[in-house]
């Protein structure tokens, strides 16, 4: 996927959902996913974890419905894992 459509679906995602739109900070992130602060930028790295989003100067947070959309997959990773 190209540069364009990414921010494409972005737009058209956030264009409709923008009331469920809320940043979170780390701290809150790492209560959710269960990881350390290194697993979790480790994880970001390989491309195996939300991205935060640079909001200003230095400052980012994650959208929380990204992390939990995140949860649910390991969760469900887990769950056919079980079952094989």
């Amino acid at each position: 996927m190209d540069q364009q459509a990414i921010d494409t679906a972005i737009e058209r995602r956030a264009s409709s959902n923008r009331a469920d739109i809320r940043f979170i900070r780390l701290k809150e992130v790492i209560a959710i996913c269960g990881k350390s602060r290194s697993s979790v930028y480790d994880a970001i790295k390989r491309g195996a974890f939300p991205r935060p989003v640079k909001l200003q100067g230095r400052s980012a947070a994650w959208i929380k419905s990204e992390v939990e959309q995140w949860a649910v997959q390991c969760i469900r990773a887990s769950r056919r894992d079980c079952n094989s």
